[in-house]
């Protein structure tokens, strides 16, 4: 090898040369293909083009821009916390500094989206958002996949069953009767009938089979079978828990809640401008107690989930 290179660049090439011998490839030839390639760009690099030409709204009202972007970005950040999830799963050898910072990870993407909600709830004209969304009908953010996968890598099956039906199911290891009474199952019927509304069939049809499968994966390697197994009782790791807690089923919902509430009555009128989901019933945390990490919260604060989360939001106001 050439004596005049700098010492650090023969040591790169002869590493080069073994990580593609290892592969039966010839490291001149990548070296070619590498001269002739032009210069990476950031506009190639995050596709800018592509990303901004997602925004498709289907009325001519300017604020369903800010709608349908701020879904999008919701679903990056779900998509990003579905991502850390995998990581501490797929970890062989899971140790607490390696959790603790996948965990802090997917609370400040929640912060941000629930810190961000405001976009939603003061971002745009009521008139306006309530014509746009009539046209976008049975569509709703009810149907986010990515957020029930989210669900179900974080706890037991059995967390997220209906209030209703949960203390039966306690005493069933059964994933498929699991998964056929989640809680967010009612809370896409008609108010009049009970029903279920085109919006949720569109749902289970397309994500139904898939949830039973995560069900099955994440059975025994969800993010409170993991803490149980090897952080029990270590009180950094159970802080986060209850800050990712907080924020997934009380901080987050709440959130919604401001934005129907700014946007929708409680008229069945206004209710199907969010494709016929009984917002009222499902998204309030202190209705269902969807509640991650039981285990790591008092009698009392089960009993008053959700508490915390409106009192910060008065103080706020």
């Amino acid at each position: 090898m050439d004596s005049s290179l700098d010492p650090k660049l023969q040591e790169l090439l002869v590493k080069l040369q073994q990580k593609y011998a290892v592969m039966g490839q010839d490291m001149s030839s990548y070296l070619d293909g590498l001269l002739h390639s032009d210069y990476l760009t950031y506009w190639d690099y995050i596709h800018l083009e592509t990303l901004l030409s997602l925004q498709n709204p289907k009325t001519q009202f300017p604020d369903e821009r800010i709608f349908i972007t701020y879904h999008q970005i919701t679903e990056l950040y779900f998509n990003l916390a579905l991502w850390e999830v995998e990581q501490i799963v797929q970890r062989e050898k899971l140790d607490k500094v390696f959790f603790i910072a996948r965990l802090d990870r997917i609370i400040r993407y929640f912060k941000n989206l629930t810190e961000s909600f405001d976009i939603m709830t003061e971002g745009m004209e009521r008139d306006q958002f309530l014509k746009f969304r009539m046209s976008l009908l049975p569509a709703s953010g009810f149907q986010s996949a990515q957020y029930r996968m989210i669900e179900i890598s974080s706890t037991d099956l059995v967390h997220l069953v209906d209030i209703q039906h949960r203390e039966v199911m306690q005493q069933s290891s059964d994933i498929g009767q699991q998964v056929e009474k989640l809680y967010w199952r009612s809370g896409a019927t008609e108010l009049a009938s009970g029903k279920k509304t085109l919006t949720l069939q569109q749902f289970e049809d397309k994500y139904m089979r898939q949830f039973l499968e995560l069900g099955m994966k994440y059975r025994d390697k969800n993010l409170l079978k993991l803490f149980n197994k090897n952080f029990s009782g270590d009180s950094e790791v159970i802080s986060r828990m209850r800050e990712y807690d907080l924020l997934a089923n009380v901080y987050w919902p709440l959130a919604h809640m401001k934005s129907a509430g700014r946007y929708l009555h409680k008229d069945p009128d206004d209710i199907k401008a969010t494709g016929g989901t009984n917002w009222q019933k499902y998204l309030p945390p202190r209705f269902q107690k969807i509640i991650f990490f039981p285990e790591l919260w008092s009698e009392q604060e089960r009993q008053d989930w959700g508490k915390q989360g409106v009192e910060k939001a008065l103080h706020r106001s």
